[in-house]
């Protein structure tokens, strides 16, 4: 069934993006990342050390984690026990820590772990893309962190850290409609959907598209790409101004 699209909201425009950075006290790289109706608490702490089977290479290393806490959808989403993940939570923290990789030189980073922690707090359609949008702005808050602290031998260069940035947006065929930035309601009307992944200058780290009983031709295909760069670039624009007064 197709549900008609928002007509509030433009096809080619994403949804309104609240980010408030430092958001908790313990933890300075932290954002908070609104989407519409989804939220997201980000989160990024360093060690000292890496994983074992990476010491003694020069190279640091980033992961993330990906949650969501019971109350952020309904009904009551069960919480992962006795460190059991459920596969969807794999399959998103792998998406999330494979993108943030792909812009951070780990030889600068030295030997050192970066973790970043993806809560949503609320759930309304696209948690993997604002999870990857705003665990980037925590990620570089935590590169500025290192970067500050002088004692550190050697310093920590953030721009030879960070070599671009990295966002993410979904995009959906409904009916006849090609939309930018689906919430829940959107998604789950979409014949096709895809989540693109891309750096703020331009190019793709990951397009993960599904017809849902469904398929999609070249020219489909071509326009989902740039309402896509659309996302990217206004994505990558509050990104930039966030931490650029933060």
């Amino acid at each position: 069934m197709n549900a008609p699209t928002d007509s509030a909201r433009p096809h080619d425009q994403i949804r309104p993006v609240e980010i408030e950075c430092g958001y908790l006290e313990s933890n300075p790289a932290s954002v908070l990342y609104k989407s519409g109706k989804t939220i997201v608490l980000c989160t990024a702490s360093v060690e000292t050390s890496v994983p074992p089977w990476m010491e003694g290479r020069g190279k640091g290393w980033v992961t993330a984690e990906y949650n969501m806490l019971p109350g952020s959808t309904s009904p009551r989403k069960r919480r992962d026990r006795s460190g059991k993940v459920d596969g969807r939570t794999t399959e998103i923290q792998r998406l999330i820590g494979r993108s943030l990789r792909a812009i951070v030189d780990l030889r600068a980073l030295g030997e050192r772990s970066i973790t970043v922690d993806c809560d949503v707090l609320q759930a309304d359609g696209g948690t993997r893309t604002a999870s990857i949008t705003g665990g980037y702005i925590a990620l570089a808050l935590a590169v500025s962190k290192l970067a500050a602290d002088t004692e550190l031998d050697p310093p920590v260069d953030p721009s030879a850290v960070l070599r671009d940035s990295v966002a993410a947006i979904s995009v959906g065929v409904i009916g006849e409609d090609i939309v930018l930035d689906l919430d829940y309601r959107l998604d789950s009307a979409a014949d096709v959907d895809m989540n693109v992944i891309m750096t703020g200058s331009g190019r793709f780290i990951e397009l993960q598209g599904t017809g849902e009983e469904a398929t999609f031709d070249d020219a489909q295909l071509a326009e989902l790409l740039r309402l896509g760069k659309i996302g990217i670039a206004d994505l990558t624009q509050l990104q930039n101004a966030q931490l650029a007064s933060h």
